[in-house]
C-alpha cells in the first residue's frame, strides 16, 4: 500500500511489523495458563481452609448461645430458633460446609429428648486434618 506525504512523495507502508504472530500469541497463552494452574489450587485450599474455620466458629458461637440460654432460663432451649427469638444470636447460621442453616445436628440433654444441649455439624466427609464434620 501506497502512502502520499505532506511533501508529495510517495511511500510504500510495511504492515507486517505491527502485529503480533501466532507463535508469540501462543507463548502468552501458555504463561497465563501454568500461572493459573499454579495459583487454582492454592485459592482452593485457601477457601476450604476458610470454610472449617467459619464451621468451627459457628459451632463455638452457638454452643455458647446455648449455654447463655441455659445459665438465663434454667433449662435448655427447645430449638435452634429459641435462640434467634430470645435474642442470644441473631440468625442461625448457615453450615458452610453444607450451604444450609437447617442441617444442624442438634444434640439432646440427658434430661430430656426435646431440649438441645449441644449441636454438631450435619456436613457428611473429613476435614484437612483427618477428623470428621459430624464430631466437631
Amino acid at each position: 500500500m501506497e502512502v502520499v506525504m505532506q511533501n508529495g512523495k510517495t511511500d510504500r507502508v510495511n504492515y507486517r511489523g505491527l502485529g503480533f504472530t501466532l507463535i508469540e500469541l501462543m507463548i502468552v497463552l501458555v504463561v497465563i495458563a501454568v500461572l493459573a494452574g499454579i495459583v487454582a489450587p492454592r485459592y482452593l485450599d485457601r477457601v476450604d481452609d476458610a470454610n472449617e474455620t467459619v464451621l468451627k466458629q459457628d459451632l463455638a458461637g452457638l454452643r455458647t448461645a446455648i449455654d447463655q440460654f441455659y445459665r438465663d432460663k434454667g433449662k435448655y432451649p427447645d430449638a435452634l430458633s429459641d435462640l434467634v427469638s430470645q435474642r442470644y444470636i441473631r440468625s442461625i447460621p448457615v453450615d458452610p460446609i453444607t450451604k444450609s442453616a437447617t442441617s444442624w445436628i442438634l444434640m439432646p440433654s440427658k434430661s430430656s429428648e426435646k431440649n438441645i444441649f449441644d449441636v454438631k455439624s450435619g456436613a457428611v466427609g473429613k476435614a484437612k486434618d483427618g477428623s470428621e464434620y459430624a464430631n466437631w
